[in-house]
């Protein structure tokens, strides 16, 4: 080829490429050119030429590692390679741009957040402020998110039909040896009605007293919606409906009943959609067709019937605006009265509430326009109601225990009174159908034989019994007599009353006197506080009629009008011998002495002898006139129920069990309650054992002989009250421990101010005693419950006490005759001794409370221990209890003559 055509020489170092690497310039890193280098391609690889010799196998420059390792040196020596970062500070010629300056890989901006929280660019607190169309995103996107849950809420509710509701079952109660005693409580008693057969008065009555915009308002309370969701979320109560729309939905939703926040979300919607799709009228129908009323009655006419006895239609103003009232809660408005289910849901204290809520109705119907105040005039006293009870399953006995068991229930479980109505439980009962026969024909037996009141009106009408017998060892209640007939007459006499329990109440300040023991009166308040002397049973006090009670440092006991106070015993009779008339505890308690008692009881303390009740197992708001002395000789109203429960912890050695009467309740979703046992130790054994030696003696040779059994031991005490107006025998053996109350007291609801009355001639004796029926009936009734079960001793009681106020006298011994005392059915009193004169007096003082010696008041009472009412020094109006049980002035008035 010729010469000319020859190709120029190419560089060896990579082509073109390369070559273009090779160019002089400036060198953009810092690494210093490899020594030799001029900056040229040459140069870069240590020869003068681009020959092939370059690479030639005796080049004398040649570098290592092949023409790769000679590209990457001929860039160093360019200036290329693997860039650096500039030095903090330091810029290339020419500026940040310029050629100085190493060509890196350009930043990657940082990537953009949905949510910018916390917020970037910013420093300190403001990253935690959120910005403006953060705060609106998220609340558009919360109330977004209310509008689609409302919506789909609301589609998917349903609208209620009364008529689904009226399904219910039955409760089972069972007897305690798991037979069946009666199906009932469940039915739901109903019959819808029209609107037109509602009268407009029903209608407007609960529109004034429950929601006066029903018909303008959309259906719901926000507000009230609010504050139910509040407080259910923090656990506090729940709360019904607001307005008429949302309680008709409530009554209407009785497949889901309960208090849950979904449940209350799903009502709301229930009512959004109700009030924009029913008719005003309807709903008021609904309501009142679907509400509970009480009595079992579901809907107006069930309750018109239920109540009057009358169709819905025919109602009056006055009974509209009655059953109004009964909308807020039968149990605290019904006159019948529930104390089973509240003490304080008496039939008084249930008509007044009813009264006041009935007149209020009233008063705001007028207020409202729907009622003119010349009609409104017409209606100033409560309508006149039937008897309760309309369910002969519930005669007898049966409907008392029912009512028991019930209200355990209620007051042991989250299951309401609505709930048991609707039914669908099986409820185990403690109640021992043998001995529930058994109680009720010794009240019958007694009552047969002695109470006429068609031959005697005057004494024998009104007479009434209750009683009620526990288990020692486990509280359980095995019977009760609450009356003739739980269909006739619906006061339960087993369990709350008003009749005072009298000198049964004796036993807790002898256990008071025991456990905790008298003060030393030459201490001071606070020391003797401390510093006490247990009391032994042989310890002596005063038997004297009109003895003058002391403080317990020997101060004499005055009341807030410096009046003194004078106890008196039954029949104005002294026990023992003159001149101090000592008496040990066990003699003052057989032949039940008051003076001794009360002064014993002013000794220790009256806040211990309550103290020493409530331990037992009395209750503490049946308890009356705790500071005055008269307290220790039972002016207070415990129930048959509780009595018999608090002498029962005396049976079991002081171990103290609340009596109850359910054992387990069932539903279709299996166990939902089952007793629990708990038992405290009220008593040590020493004492309540050394209590039940004294009540012994009660039994074998005091007041209380009528109750001696065949074969076995028993401990009791009888009790009379002040007037004679009630009489007790509570009693007990190792096994069973039973309380038996006699009282006059008008059982028809149409006697206005119901009182006790008094037992002077009843029966055709003279006055009526615990050791006469109340312990014939108790001997009758424990003969046949404890037929085949073996007979057990009590606990020999080892030594307690002290022997105090032990002064030199005569040989305390009790004035009754030995005839009296062996007779197999005696009146155990004492002789009567003459009374000393009482301090020279003027002319006794009469007013309301009766009359009183200006000296001092006298306590006077029956065989058992008489007591006054419950003393109110300073109230002026009637000093009788809630049922009329008054006698005489504060401090004894006239005296007995019992």
């Amino acid at each position: 080829m010729s010469e000319h055509r020859r190709k120029p020489p190419q560089p060896q170092g990579g082509g073109r490429a390369a070559a273009r690497r090779g160019q002089p310039g400036p060198s953009s890193g810092r690494r210093a050119a490899p020594r030799g280098a001029t900056g040229s391609p040459a140069d870069a690889y240590g020869t003068s030429s681009h020959g092939a010799d370059s690479y030639g196998r005796g080049g004398e420059d040649r570098l290592p590692g092949g023409r790769a390792e000679a590209r990457r040196a001929a860039q160093r020596a360019a200036g290329g390679g693997r860039r650096r970062a500039p030095e903090p500070g330091r810029r290339g010629p020419g500026g940040p741009n310029g050629p100085g300056r190493g060509r890196g890989r350009a930043a990657v901006p940082a990537k953009k957040r949905f949510i910018d929280y916390p917020r970037a660019g910013r420093d300190g607190l403001r990253r935690w402020v959120p910005s403006w169309k953060l705060v609106s995103g998220l609340f558009l996107s919360f109330l977004g998110g209310l509008v689609a849950i409302a919506g789909i809420g609301y589609a998917m509710v349903g609208i209620p039909i009364v008529a689904d509701t009226a399904e219910a079952q039955n409760n089972v109660f069972y007897w305690s040896d798991g037979t069946e005693m009666v199906a009932t409580g469940g039915e739901i008693n109903r019959q819808i009605v029209n609107l037109d057969q509602i009268p407009e008065d029903m209608r407007n009555a609960v529109i004034s007293q429950e929601n006066k915009t029903f018909y303008t308002d959309s259906g719901i309370d926000p507000k009230g919606i609010a504050r139910a969701v509040f407080n259910m979320a923090r656990g506090g109560e729940t709360q019904g409906g607001s307005t008429i729309t949302q309680q008709y939905v409530k009554n209407a939703m009785l497949d889901d009943q309960s208090q849950t926040l979904s449940r209350k979300f799903q009502e709301i919607f229930v009512s959004i959609k109700v009030g924009t799709k029913v008719s005003k009228d309807d709903i008021m129908a609904g309501y009142l067709n679907s509400a509970y009323y009480g009595r079992g009655a579901y809907g107006i006419q069930a309750a018109s019937r239920a109540y009057f006895n009358k169709d819905s239609i025919d109602l009056s103003t006055g009974q509209c605006a009655f059953l109004a009232a009964m909308l807020k809660g039968a149990t605290y408005y019904d006159p019948a009265g529930a104390t089973s289910i509240d003490p304080a849901a008496t039939a008084d204290a249930n008509k007044r509430r009813a009264k006041i809520q009935m007149q209020d109705t009233l008063d705001k119907m007028v207020e409202y326009g729907h009622l003119s105040p010349t009609d409104r005039e017409k209606f100033q006293e409560l309508p006149a109601t039937q008897n309760p009870r309309a369910n002969t399953a519930l005669s007898g006995q049966v409907g008392y225990l029912v009512d028991l068991a019930k209200a355990n229930v209620i007051n042991n479980t989250n299951i309401t009174a609505e709930d048991l109505q609707r039914g669908g439980y099986s409820i185990y009962t403690t109640f021992d159908k043998k001995k529930v026969k058994a109680l009720e024909a010794a009240v019958k037996k007694v009552e047969k034989e002695n109470i006429d009141p068609k031959k005697r009106p005057k004494t024998d009408k009104h007479v009434q019994f209750g009683g009620a017998s526990v288990d020692p060892e486990t509280g359980a209640i095995r019977a009760i007599y609450g009356g003739t007939d739980a269909t006739k007459h619906f006061t339960n006499n087993a369990d709350v009353t008003g009749a005072q329990v009298g000198s049964t109440f004796k036993p807790f300040v002898l256990a008071a006197a025991m456990k905790w023991g008298v003060r030393d009166p030459e201490l001071g308040e606070t020391q003797a506080q401390d510093e006490r002397t247990k009391v032994s049973p042989k310890s002596l006090y005063s038997g004297k009629n009109d003895l003058k009670i002391k403080n317990y440092d020997g101060t004499v006991w005055q009341d807030d009008k410096g009046k003194e106070w004078l106890q008196a015993n039954d029949g104005d009779e002294s026990l023992g011998k003159a001149p101090n008339y000592q008496v040990d505890l066990r003699t003052a308690m057989q032949f039940s002495a008051n003076s001794a008692f009360v002064q014993l009881g002013m000794d220790v303390g009256l806040d211990k002898v309550k103290e020493a009740a409530t331990d037992a197992g009395i209750l503490e708001d049946s308890l009356t006139g705790t500071t005055f002395p008269s307290f220790s000789i039972g002016i207070s109203e415990p129930s048959a129920i509780r009595m018999a429960g608090s002498y029962a912890t005396f049976a079991a050695s002081g171990k103290q069990r609340d009596p109850y009467s359910v054992t387990e309740v069932k539903s279709k979703d299996g166990t939902i309650y089952k007793h629990e046992d708990e038992t405290e130790q009220a008593f040590t054994a020493q004492v309540a054992d050394n209590v039940t030696d004294v009540l012994k003696t009660v039994v074998e040779k005091g007041t209380g002989t009528n109750a001696q059994l065949t074969g076995r031991e028993v401990a009791g005490k009888t009790g009379t009250t002040d007037g004679n107006k009630s009489a007790w025998f509570v009693g007990y053996t190792p096994q069973l421990s039973t309380a038996i109350s006699m009282f006059r007291y008008p059982d028809d609801e149409t006697v206005k101010n119901r009182k006790f009355l008094e037992m002077y001639g009843t029966g055709d004796q003279t006055s009526i005693h615990g050791a006469s029926f109340p312990s014939e009936i108790w001997h009758d009734y424990m003969e046949q419950a404890l037929k085949g079960e073996p007979a057990k001793s009590f606990p020999v009681p080892e030594p307690i006490g002290e022997v105090i106020n032990d002064v030199p006298s005569p040989t305390p011994t009790p004035t009754a005759s030995e005839t009296e005392e062996t007779s197999p059915t005696p009146t155990p009193t004492p002789t009567r001794t003459k009374p000393n004169p009482k301090p020279t007096q003027s002319e006794p003082e009469c007013d309301f409370f009766g009359c009183e010696d200006t000296t001092g008041g006298t306590d006077t009472g029956g065989t058992d221990g008489g007591v006054t009412t419950s003393p109110t020094p300073t109230d002026t109006s009637d000093t009788s209890n809630g049922n009329g049980n008054g006698n005489g002035g504060l401090f004894g008035g006239t005296e007995s003559t019992g």
